[in-house]
C-alpha cells in the first residue's frame, strides 16, 4: 500500500471509535438529563439524516481542498458537536438538546465519508482497491464493536465513580461543563480521542489530486448531485449493480441489527445487554468476509459474488427459525462473512467506476446519500411493520425473502444483459 494509506486507516478508526463511544455517552446524558427513552433512536436518525441531506454539497466540499485537511477540520467539528452537548458554547443558555448536538457530529461524518473514501481512490492504484476497501471495511466495523465497548466502559460506575473521573468532574463544573454531570470525564476522553484523530489526519500526505471548481450556489449543486446521481445509476460498466448492490446491502444491514436484538429477546429469552452480544458474531463474520475478499477477490472479479446476495438473504430467515443460541450464533457469524465477501468487491467496483465516471469526491457522496436513504426507508419499513403488529419472526421471514429476491434479480438482469466484467467502459467526466 502507498504511503499514508496506513495513516489513513488508522484516522478513521480513531474517529470512527470516537463517533461509536459517543452515542453511548449520549443516550446516558438523556437519562441523567431526564429525557424520555424515545429520545435515544432520534441520536442515531439525526445522525444518518445528515448524510442524505448534505449530499449534494459534500461531494464538492471534499474534491475543493486536500482531503486530509478537510478530515482534520471535520474531527473538529465533532468536538463542537461534543462541547454542545453540556453547554461550553452557550453557558447562560445552558447545553442544546442532546439530538441537535449530535446532528452536529453527524454533519461532520456526512463530510468526512466522500474524503476518507475519496482520498483511498487517489491513494490506491485500482488493483489494490479491493484490498484497501477490505481495511476500510474491518476498521469500521472494529471501531463499531469496540467503540460500543468503549462506550459502555466510559459510562458504567467504574469510570464515573473513580476519584479520577469525580475529581475531573467537580473542576469542570466551573467551567459550565457542570450539565455533564457525572460523565465530564467521559466526554474529555472523547475529545481527546477526536484530537488524536485530527493529529493522523494531518499527517497523511497530500495525494496531490485536483479538480474544476464547482458552482457554490444551491440550486447548481443541487442540479449537479442530480446529474451525478444519474451517471452512477445508468452506468451498465458496473456502477449502476454495485450502487444497487451497495444501497440494499447497508438498509439491511442497519435494520437486521435492531430486528436481531428483538428477536433475540423475544425468541431466545435473552435480556437486552445479553441480546448485544450476538451483534459481535455479526461484526466477527464481516471482519472475515472482508479480510478473504480484500485476499483473494481481484477488482475485475467483483461481479461473481452476486449470488452471495441471496444467500445472505436466505440466512435471515433460518436465524429467525432456530431456537439455539450456539447455532443462531454460528448463523450469525456466517451471515456476517457472507455479507463481508459481497460488499467488500462491489464497493471497490463503485468507487472505481465513481472516480472514472465522476470525481472521487461527488462519487462517494452519491453512494453515501443512496446507502443512507435506504437506511432511513429500511427502519422506517421495519418500524411500520412492528407497529401494525407483525411477529418478529414472520417479520424477518418477509424481510430475508425479500432481500433475496431482490438480490435474485440484480443477478439475473447481470446475466441477461451480459456486460463485461471490470467495468472498464470509457466515459466523460460530468
Amino acid at each position: 500500500m502507498p504511503r499514508g494509506f496506513h495513516l489513513l486507516i488508522a484516522a478513521q478508526f480513531a474517529s470512527a471509535l470516537a463517533d461509536n463511544a459517543l452515542l453511548i455517552v449520549t443516550i446516558a446524558l438523556l437519562h441523567v438529563q431526564g429525557y424520555p427513552a424515545w429520545w435515544a433512536p432520534l441520536l442515531k436518525f439525526a445522525f444518518t439524516l445528515a448524510y442524505v441531506g448534505l449530499a449534494p454539497v459534500v461531494g464538492p466540499v471534499a474534491d475543493a481542498m486536500p482531503k486530509a485537511r478537510l478530515m482534520a477540520w471535520m474531527n473538529a467539528l465533532k468536538v463542537v458537536g461534543l462541547v454542545m452537548l453540556v453547554g461550553v458554547l452557550d453557558p447562560l443558555a445552558g447545553p442544546v438538546p442532546p439530538v441537535l448536538a449530535f446532528a452536529v457530529v453527524g454533519l461532520a461524518a456526512a463530510a468526512y465519508a466522500p474524503a476518507k473514501y475519496g482520498l483511498v481512490t487517489e491513494l490506491v492504484a485500482p488493483e489494490q482497491l479491493v484490498r484497501a476497501n477490505a481495511w476500510i471495511e474491518v476498521s469500521v466495523v472494529l471501531a463499531a464493536l469496540l467503540g460500543t465497548v468503549l462506550g459502555g466502559l466510559l459510562v458504567s460506575s467504574v469510570v464515573v465513580t473513580s476519584p479520577a473521573a469525580t475529581a475531573l468532574a467537580s473542576g469542570l463544573a466551573g467551567l459550565a461543563m457542570g450539565s455533564a454531570g457525572p460523565f465530564a470525564a467521559s466526554l474529555v476522553a472523547l475529545l481527546a480521542l477526536y484530537g488524536l484523530a485530527a493529529g493522523l489526519n494531518l499527517g497523511i500526505p497530500d495525494s496531490g489530486a485536483r479538480y474544476p471548481r464547482e458552482a457554490v450556489h444551491p440550486a447548481a449543486l443541487v442540479r449537479h448531485f442530480r446529474a451525478a446521481n444519474r451517471v452512477l445509476w445508468r452506468d451498465r460498466g458496473g456502477g449502476r449493480l454495485s450502487l444497487a448492490v451497495t444501497t440494499l446491502f447497508w438498509g439491511v444491514g442497519a435494520t437486521l441489527q435492531f430486528a436481531v436484538l428483538l428477536w433475540a429477546q423475544a425468541v431466545l429469552d435473552l435480556s437486552l445487554d445479553q441480546a448485544a452480544y450476538l451483534q459481535a458474531a455479526v461484526a466477527v463474520g464481516v471482519i472475515a468476509g472482508a479480510a478473504f475478499a480484500g485476499r483473494h477477490i481481484a477488482l475485475r472479479e467483483a461481479r461473481r459474488v452476486l449470488p452471495l446476495g441471496i444467500l445472505l438473504g436466505a440466512l435471515v430467515p433460518l436465524v429467525a427459525s432456530t431456537g439455539s443460541l450456539p447455532l443462531a450464533a454460528v448463523l450469525l457469524a456466517v451471515t456476517g462473512a457472507v455479507g463481508g465477501v459481497l460488499v467488500v468487491p462491489l464497493n471497490a467496483l463503485l468507487q472505481h467506476r465513481g472516480h472514472t465516471l465522476l470525481t472521487a469526491g461527488r462519487s462517494i457522496a452519491v453512494q453515501g446519500f443512496n446507502e443512507n436513504l435506504s437506511v432511513l426507508v429500511m427502519l422506517a419499513t421495519y418500524a411500520g411493520l412492528l407497529a401494525l403488529g407483525l411477529p418478529i419472526v414472520p417479520l424477518m421471514w418477509v424481510f430475508g425473502l425479500a432481500i433475496g429476491s431482490a438480490m435474485a434479480m440484480l443477478w439475473w438482469r447481470e446475466l441477461r444483459v451480459g456486460t463485461s466484467s471490470g467495468g472498464a467502459v470509457p466515459a466523460e467526466r460530468t
